[in-house]
């Protein structure tokens, strides 16, 4: 089992109860899915781009991501419908704790001038999004193999019905939050 997994079952459960006073097991808040979404524009002019950047999100996630295409057309951006412009990767279970493990003790802290994430980038419901300037602070991603550096976004979705809730719980697991 997973360190984080086995924190969530024995401590952060109980504290979320104290807190919060739920009645039901069931409604106690846990993390659900984590959607990593990389959108590639150059993908457009050049289609390796899209294979290198699928190549490193399988890196960094341990999953094969999904190629995702444009929904409309857009003549400015010489779009097409259907046209692949990124990848994306749904983790849940086991892959999921670890990658969130990787995330806040290995790779958040990598990043330049790094004081904590903000704690304020909830949605209304509980889940948080995270976006990544750069690809290299993940330690599967080798420097030198690198031929651009691109960002992606990190959705974490809970069961949390609001935001407080969802703070508590990613706080209670380990989410390196912004002192105010």
């Amino acid at each position: 089992m997973n360190r984080l997994r086995e924190k969530y079952e024995n401590s952060v459960r109980a504290e979320l109860v104290n807190k919060f006073n739920y009645t039901s097991s069931m409604a106690i808040p846990k993390i659900e899915k984590i959607v990593i979404n990389m959108g590639i524009g150059d993908a457009v002019a050049n289609a390796k781009v899209l294979d290198d950047a699928v190549e490193e999100l399988a890196l960094i996630t341990g999953q094969k991501p999904v190629v995702t295409k444009a929904k409309k057309s857009i003549a400015s951006f010489k779009l097409r419908e259907g046209m692949p412009i990124g990848c994306k990767v749904t983790l849940r279970g086991e892959k999921m704790y670890e990658f969130f493990d990787k995330l806040i003790s290995i790779s958040l802290p990598r990043v330049r001038d790094f004081q904590g994430i903000s704690a304020d980038s909830f949605d209304g419901r509980g889940n948080y999004t995270l976006g990544v300037k750069e690809q290299l602070i993940f330690p599967e991603i080798n420097f030198d193999k690198i031929k651009k550096v691109r960002g992606m976004d990190i959705v974490i979705v809970t069961t949390a019905n609001t935001d407080e809730e969802g703070r508590a719980l990613l706080g209670l697991l380990g989410m390196p939050y912004r002192k105010k």
